[in-house]
Protein backbone atom coordinates (compact mmCIF):
# COMPACT_ATOMS: atom_id res chain seq x y z
CA UNK A 1 0.00 0.00 0.00
CA UNK A 2 1.10 3.43 -1.09
CA UNK A 3 2.36 5.46 2.28
CA UNK A 4 -0.76 8.35 1.21
CA UNK A 5 -2.96 5.61 1.06
CA UNK A 6 -1.99 4.11 4.71
CA UNK A 7 -2.00 7.25 5.86
CA UNK A 8 -5.59 8.17 4.82
CA UNK A 9 -6.98 5.00 6.05
CA UNK A 10 -6.04 6.14 9.86
CA UNK A 11 -6.96 9.57 9.12
CA UNK A 12 -9.93 7.79 8.46
CA UNK A 13 -10.61 5.10 10.80
CA UNK A 14 -9.69 8.25 14.00
CA UNK A 15 -12.43 10.45 12.41
CA UNK A 16 -14.46 7.45 12.62
CA UNK A 17 -13.65 7.22 16.38
CA UNK A 18 -14.36 10.62 17.40
CA UNK A 19 -17.87 10.19 15.78
CA UNK A 20 -18.10 7.22 18.11
CA UNK A 21 -17.32 9.50 21.19
CA UNK A 22 -19.56 12.20 20.24
CA UNK A 23 -22.79 10.03 19.93
CA UNK A 24 -21.60 7.82 23.47
CA UNK A 25 -23.13 9.01 26.40
CA UNK A 26 -21.53 5.80 28.35
CA UNK A 27 -18.67 7.73 30.72
CA UNK A 28 -16.79 3.78 30.62
CA UNK A 29 -16.88 3.70 26.67
CA UNK A 30 -15.71 7.22 26.30
CA UNK A 31 -12.75 6.45 28.40
CA UNK A 32 -12.39 3.56 26.07
CA UNK A 33 -12.63 5.45 23.20
CA UNK A 34 -10.54 7.71 23.75
CA UNK A 35 -7.37 5.21 25.27
CA UNK A 36 -8.45 3.99 21.10
CA UNK A 37 -7.59 7.34 19.88
CA UNK A 38 -5.17 7.72 21.75
CA UNK A 39 -3.19 4.33 20.43
CA UNK A 40 -4.16 5.04 17.12
CA UNK A 41 -2.38 8.93 17.34
CA UNK A 42 0.77 8.09 18.51
CA UNK A 43 1.48 4.93 16.52
CA UNK A 44 0.72 7.69 12.99
CA UNK A 45 2.23 10.14 14.45
CA UNK A 46 5.35 7.97 15.22
CA UNK A 47 5.27 6.49 11.89
CA UNK A 48 5.02 9.85 9.80
CA UNK A 49 7.45 11.52 12.33
CA UNK A 50 10.10 8.73 11.76
CA UNK A 51 9.78 7.60 8.04
CA UNK A 52 7.35 10.08 6.01
CA UNK A 53 8.04 13.36 6.74
CA UNK A 54 11.67 12.44 6.50
CA UNK A 55 10.75 11.42 2.67
CA UNK A 56 8.96 14.77 2.03
CA UNK A 57 11.46 16.88 3.30
CA UNK A 58 13.56 14.51 0.26
CA UNK A 59 11.50 16.70 -1.79
CA UNK A 60 13.52 20.10 -0.86
CA UNK A 61 10.96 22.86 -1.65
CA UNK A 62 10.18 25.32 0.43
CA UNK A 63 6.82 24.74 0.63
CA UNK A 64 7.64 20.53 1.66
CA UNK A 65 9.74 21.95 4.37
CA UNK A 66 6.82 24.24 5.20
CA UNK A 67 4.51 21.91 5.57
CA UNK A 68 6.48 19.16 7.78
CA UNK A 69 7.34 21.88 9.71
CA UNK A 70 3.56 23.23 10.59
CA UNK A 71 2.78 19.33 10.69
CA UNK A 72 5.34 18.50 13.40
CA UNK A 73 3.70 21.63 15.69
CA UNK A 74 0.89 20.26 15.11
CA UNK A 75 1.39 17.05 16.53
CA UNK A 76 2.95 18.78 19.84
CA UNK A 77 -0.45 20.72 20.30
CA UNK A 78 -2.41 17.22 19.32
CA UNK A 79 0.07 15.58 22.55
CA UNK A 80 -0.61 18.23 24.60
CA UNK A 81 -4.36 17.98 24.19
CA UNK A 82 -3.30 14.19 24.53
CA UNK A 83 -1.79 14.42 27.78
CA UNK A 84 -4.45 16.23 29.48
CA UNK A 85 -7.47 13.99 28.37
CA UNK A 86 -6.85 11.26 31.38
CA UNK A 87 -6.97 13.49 33.73
CA UNK A 88 -10.66 14.63 33.29
CA UNK A 89 -13.47 13.38 34.05
CA UNK A 90 -15.73 11.62 30.82
CA UNK A 91 -18.63 12.77 32.15
CA UNK A 92 -17.37 16.50 32.61
CA UNK A 93 -18.39 19.18 30.11
CA UNK A 94 -14.18 19.78 29.25
CA UNK A 95 -14.22 16.12 28.55
CA UNK A 96 -16.44 16.72 25.39
CA UNK A 97 -14.92 20.12 24.54
CA UNK A 98 -11.17 18.97 24.81
CA UNK A 99 -12.48 15.97 22.35
CA UNK A 100 -14.41 18.15 19.81
CA UNK A 101 -10.73 20.06 19.98
CA UNK A 102 -8.96 17.10 19.46
CA UNK A 103 -11.20 16.38 16.59
CA UNK A 104 -10.86 19.39 15.18
CA UNK A 105 -7.34 19.38 15.01
CA UNK A 106 -6.51 16.31 13.89
CA UNK A 107 -9.72 17.24 11.13
CA UNK A 108 -7.18 20.10 10.23
CA UNK A 109 -4.10 18.43 9.86
CA UNK A 110 -5.63 15.34 8.06
CA UNK A 111 -7.24 17.96 5.09
CA UNK A 112 -3.94 19.70 5.16
CA UNK A 113 -1.81 16.49 4.27
CA UNK A 114 -4.58 15.48 2.24
CA UNK A 115 -4.69 18.34 0.10
CA UNK A 116 -1.36 19.74 0.26
CA UNK A 117 1.29 16.79 1.23
CA UNK A 118 -0.18 14.31 -0.47
CA UNK A 119 -0.69 15.33 -4.53
CA UNK A 120 3.22 16.94 -3.85
CA UNK A 121 4.53 13.36 -2.64
CA UNK A 122 2.42 11.57 -5.63
CA UNK A 123 4.51 14.16 -8.09
CA UNK A 124 7.48 14.35 -6.53
CA UNK A 125 8.10 11.11 -4.85
CA UNK A 126 6.26 8.92 -7.05
CA UNK A 127 4.52 5.32 -7.15
CA UNK A 128 7.47 3.46 -6.14
CA UNK A 129 8.59 6.04 -3.53
CA UNK A 130 5.75 6.14 -1.94
CA UNK A 131 5.00 1.97 -2.23
CA UNK A 132 8.54 1.31 -0.51
CA UNK A 133 7.25 3.78 2.33
CA UNK A 134 3.99 2.45 2.90
CA UNK A 135 5.35 -0.85 3.55
CA UNK A 136 7.99 0.39 6.10
CA UNK A 137 4.85 2.48 7.64
CA UNK A 138 2.50 -0.54 7.54
CA UNK A 139 5.36 -2.51 9.51
CA UNK A 140 6.16 -0.07 12.16
CA UNK A 141 2.27 0.83 12.59
CA UNK A 142 1.54 -3.30 13.23
CA UNK A 143 4.40 -3.45 15.71
CA UNK A 144 3.00 -0.13 17.64
CA UNK A 145 -0.50 -2.04 17.42
CA UNK A 146 1.12 -5.41 18.71
CA UNK A 147 2.81 -2.94 21.68
CA UNK A 148 -0.55 -1.07 22.71
CA UNK A 149 -2.73 -4.36 22.85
Amino acid sequence: MKATDLLKKQHKSVKALFKKVENTEDARRRRQLMDEITNELKIHTKIEEEIFYPAVREIGTSKAEELVDESFEEHHVVDLVLAELPKVDPEDDRFAAKMTVLSELVQHHADEEEEEMFPMCEKKLGRERLQQLGEQMQQMAESGQRRAA
